[in-house]
């Protein structure tokens, strides 16, 4: 029996159970999918949505949850995660290694019978990349970021396989859009968060090069993220709503960052680019569904 330690309830064992998942994170990634998912022009069954949406969260969850294993002792020496339950003393490695490993091992039993098996395939790489390839770099090069935005730009295309069965240009675009996008996100993360990864001995793009190259890295990202998301409207994939909405967000976005290069309190503007970041990718989605929507 995983043993909970502090979590004498079985309402606290539940609550740190799905604090272990990161419940914001794994909710913007299945938000993602509901977006591949409106982008396919072929319909869904009821079966492969509940299928494919559930299978995401559970793979997402349990990248989270194996993740935060292997970074309990690094999570201790950060503000913004010392309390998470591993590093707080309230779980057990055993209770929280045997929650990320069941919900992987049903994620990808799920998304293969429920599904399908390219979806599958894309769950598996990408939790296997996230927890044994990213998480073990983060302490070694900046360079983790690139890779960790691979399985992080997954769900997109999940959902576009899910609905069509196959893996094409569309479904490439979204994942394209997605990982771009994950890069000046996770540098403005890094920005204003930057004493607590230095304590933790994680190698963030500021504490190794400097808040400037963060900067100029958020900026050429940010550029590149208009051309692409763009991309699809003139290919056909997407309607005018669409393109407004990823005009305007991107544009906002740039705007943001050309301002930041010039700022002196860099955390201060770290933290209003991250939150607008976090913005962009909803309005995006919206825009896809409300276009499936009036189709």
């Amino acid at each position: 029996m995983p043993d909970f330690r502090a979590s004498t309830t079985w309402s606290a064992r539940l609550r740190d159970s799905w604090e272990l998942t990161k419940p914001s994170v794994t909710a913007m990634c299945v938000l993602m999918v509901v977006g591949g998912v409106a982008f396919a022009p072929e319909s869904i069954t009821t079966t492969t949505l509940v299928g494919v949406l559930v299978g995401t969260w559970m793979s997402v969850g349990s990248a989270n949850a194996l993740n935060m294993v292997f970074e309990r002792d690094t999570d201790a020496l950060m503000t913004r995660t010392k309390n998470r339950p591993l590093p707080d003393g309230r779980m057990s490695v055993g209770a929280a290694l045997t929650i990320g490993i069941c919900l992987g091992v049903v994620s990808l039993i799920i998304l293969a019978f429920f599904v399908n098996g390219i979806t599958a395939a894309i769950g598996c790489a990408a939790l296997l990349s996230y927890v044994l390839i990213y998480t073990p770099l983060k302490t070694r090069t900046p360079l983790a970021l690139i890779v960790g935005a691979f399985p992080g730009a997954a769900p997109p295309l999940m959902g576009w396989t899910a609905a069509m069965g196959n893996l094409d240009a569309p479904g490439v675009l979204l994942f394209a859009i997605l990982l771009i996008w994950q890069i000046p996100h996770f540098l403005a993360i890094a920005l204003y968060r930057k004493s607590d990864y230095a304590r933790a001995g994680i190698r963030t793009v500021p504490n190794v090069r400097g808040d400037r190259v963060a900067k100029a890295q958020a900026l050429a990202y940010s550029t590149l993220l208009i051309p692409t998301s763009l991309a699809l409207v003139p290919l056909g994939y997407a309607g005018w709503i669409y393109g407004i909405a990823a005009a305007v967000s991107g544009g906002l976005l740039l705007a943001m960052n050309v301002q930041g290069m010039w700022v002196h309190h860099t955390a201060r503007w770290a933290r209003r680019f991250f939150l607008a970041t976090l913005a962009y990718l909803p309005v995006l989605t919206c825009a896809l569904v409300m276009e499936a929507w009036i189709r």
